[in-house]
């Protein structure tokens, strides 16, 4: 059966501008970290983005080494766009990312003229697409030319390949370097992919947020809702097919600690008292006050896109509630 998207998709979705561009990015972004590889089950994956876009969901964030295995993540949104949303192709933010190891040898990561100019004609490829929308370096190169690496970025969009840039998991002191250097190239940065969440907030301490603003860069974060901490999923103990039973890297045990797991509790229970969950409460607070442009949510079935979507019928925070916060993380 052919899709076809919903009439009322964009009626309720929150647009916020990216910095000082020109473009608006949904509140709420889908990524494609987990859960889309070639080691799931694609249609559960094909559900979960054709509901996410039907949701207002315009963006969806992909990086070349996303699977597993690497790289199946754009192969299986490449087969989706293919099959299912192509007509929808001009309403969509597609962006991919490179910096990470991808294939063997000197060239296969970091952030070398080689190795992005590769990675890029590659996810291109699997993607099934001739340009994404935003291309990002994926982590600084401590061995490569800040100039260099911004270079190929600037390159990328001349060459139609890119829309847009951004940067991932840069320091502030870096990302003010790096802006400065793309504005002098005439490419801006629009935008930074940085982790954030209430039991994460480098952003706010180190002061990232803070350049961000004063260079009209926008961001979108990654792991609002700490790897799951920040859900129901915990409360009760670790179950037996969640992600911190297993040999996960992502979410191991000793982050559930007693200590986190009773500021956990005290979040949910005033969550519950502002009628939402503990997750929707938790992306509406990395939302709070504007300087995040969209928070970036992991999804493994429809129902998860559905709450994080829900939670924007109540962003706001009163005075008290966010004061009840602070004295709970700081606890």
């Amino acid at each position: 059966m052919t899709y076809q998207a919903q009439n009322n998709r964009y009626d309720t979705m929150i647009y916020n501008r990216s910095g000082r561009s020109g473009l608006k990015l949904p509140a709420v972004s889908l990524g494609l970290w987990h859960n889309f590889g070639g080691i799931d089950v694609y249609e559960n994956g094909k559900e979960m983005i054709r509901r996410a876009f039907d949701l207002g969901i315009t963006h969806f964030d992909i990086a070349n080494n996303y699977g597993p295995p690497a790289g199946s993540a754009e192969e299986n949104f490449g087969r989706l766009l293919k099959e299912d949303l192509s007509a929808y192709r001009d309403e969509m933010i597609i962006s991919t990312k490179a910096g990470y190891y991808m294939w063997p040898g000197p060239y296969g990561e970091w952030g070398s003229k080689k190795n992005l100019i590769a990675s890029l004609d590659q996810s291109l490829k699997r993607l099934q697409l001739d340009y994404v929308d935003i291309y990002y370096h994926h982590r600084p190169d401590p061995n490569t030319p800040l100039e260099e690496t911004l270079g190929v970025l600037d390159l990328v969009v001349r060459q139609g390949k890119a829309l847009y840039v951004g940067l991932s998991n840069y320091s502030p002191e870096d990302t003010r370097r790096a802006a400065e250097i793309l504005r002098r190239l005439g490419t801006p940065c629009l935008i930074h992919q940085p982790s954030y969440s209430m039991l994460n907030r480098h952003v706010e301490k180190q002061g990232l947020l803070d350049v961000l603003e004063e260079e009209g860069i926008g961001s979108i974060v990654f792991s609002p809702l700490q790897k799951g901490i920040l859900t129901d999923r915990y409360l009760n103990g670790i179950s037996s097919d969640s992600r911190a039973a297993g040999p996960s890297i992502f979410l191991r045990p000793e982050e559930l600690t007693e200590q986190t797991m009773d500021k956990v509790r005290r979040l949910n229970n005033l969550a519950a008292e502002r009628g939402q969950k503990l997750s929707q409460m938790a992306l509406c607070w990395v939302l709070r006050g504007g300087r995040v442009t969209s928070a970036l949510i992991g999804a493994s079935r429809v129902s998860q896109i559905e709450d994080a979507v829900g939670a924007l019928d109540k962003l706001e925070f009163t005075d008290e509630e966010l004061k009840q916060i602070e004295d709970i993380l700081a606890s």
